[in-house]
């Protein structure tokens, strides 16, 4: 980590390389908490940290509320058994979070720095604070297929969670587009709900792995639309009627009613502020541990952004929870005066379990 220039001796503590305000000015400028992103994760998170009094800022991003927000309803999140949109979900965890403390600003972070500490964050408006700790909760976004209609009937038809929205289509005729794992997988979860689910594959084979690809040809309720892809969804009445296709070897075009599509052409982290500061997968994901810390010190990740398999409003809850929980932890260290390694990563990583023969 480099250091932070500019403060006497006498203001400053060096540890390894880090230098450490001491000045009370300069501590009293530093936020302790903030977090990046206003969907479940960001807002459980700073709900958390607030009763902790903490005083966390969350800075919400472009895409307010996460994708929750384009959810057109919610009735797997428990406590509302009458069911919500996503958007009204979003504002209940907005008025709970700034109940008790939460400070929210509608602004979008460009630029993190993480190699001194504090760390500076600075925003699109121009703002740049200094903070001990950082919860990234930037989530995800769908991959969109970019076909006129896919916006205007995205929660009227249009859908990126079978999961969330399989259930509205109980004895109805659906499409899911794509080929890999999620969308063999979404689709067998359809066929618990819908009358027929037909699979638009832009390819003559699927990419998903063996066993789903069986499970997928055995299902009486599936069927394989090879080499087709969606060129405009269609609508009556405010909702899907049915989707415009292309054959891509002949480049035929076509026509397939349906009352719902449903898309799975794969996922993209927000993580632009990260690479070369964070540690990321292959797939882009932050890496985490089971206390939601990053390979930084201080930094720590919830919901989608870190998380690639579940991807459920009430498992980004639990995460922002205990992310917070972890910051919170970690602040106690700092006050308390104990020694941060700031070069090692503070990451524990479970063993690979050994399975013991009798």
């Amino acid at each position: 980590m480099t250091t932070t220039n500019g403060h006497s001796a006498a203001e400053q503590a060096s540890v390894e390389n880090v230098i450490i305000i001491t000045s009370a000015a300069e501590q009293a400028s530093v936020e302790n908490v903030i977090i990046i992103g206003s969907g479940p994760a960001g807002f459980t998170a700073g709900l958390y940290a607030a009763r902790a009094d903490l005083s966390p800022l969350l800075i919400t991003g472009n895409d307010y509320g996460g994708q929750v927000s384009i959810t057109y309803d919610i009735e797997n999140y428990p406590g509302f058994p009458e069911s919500l949109s996503g958007p009204e979900l979003v504002e209940k965890f907005k008025m709970q979070a700034e109940k008790f403390g939460t400070r929210v600003e509608f602004d979008y972070v460009k630029e993190i720095v993480v190699d001194q500490h504090p760390f500076i964050v600075r925003t699109e408006n121009g703002a740049e604070y200094r903070t001990r700790t950082i919860i990234v909760c930037t989530g995800a976004r769908p991959r969109y297929l970019n076909v006129p209609g896919e916006k205007e009937f995205t929660g009227k038809g249009v859908s990126y969670c079978a999961t969330c929205d399989g259930f509205f289509f109980r004895g109805k005729d659906v499409l899911v587009v794509g080929g890999g794992d999620s969308a063999a997988e979404e689709a067998l979860f359809l066929t618990r709900y819908a009358s027929r689910v037909r699979i638009l594959h832009r390819r003559d084979k699927l990419r998903a792995s063996k066993i789903l690809q069986d499970r997928v040809f055995a299902n009486e309720k599936i069927e394989v639309l090879w080499n087709t892809v969606v060129t405009e969804i269609m609508g009556e009445n405010g909702a899907v009627s049915g989707v415009k296709t292309q054959n891509t070897l002949t480049g035929e075009e076509g026509f397939l009613t349906t009352d719902g599509v449903f898309i799975f052409v794969g996922h993209l982290p927000n993580n632009e502020l990260f690479p070369g500061k964070l540690e990321l997968d292959e797939d882009g994901h932050l890496i985490t541990d089971r206390k939601y810390r990053t390979n930084v010190p201080g930094v720590f990740a919830a919901g989608e952004i870190q998380d690639k398999v579940f991807k459920q409003v009430a498992t980004s809850v639990g995460q922002g929870c205990g992310a917070a929980m972890s910051a919170t932890r970690f602040l106690e260290e700092l006050e308390a005066g104990h020694a941060i390694d700031w070069r090692a990563d503070p990451r524990e990583f479970a063993s690979p379990r050994v399975a013991v023969l009798a």
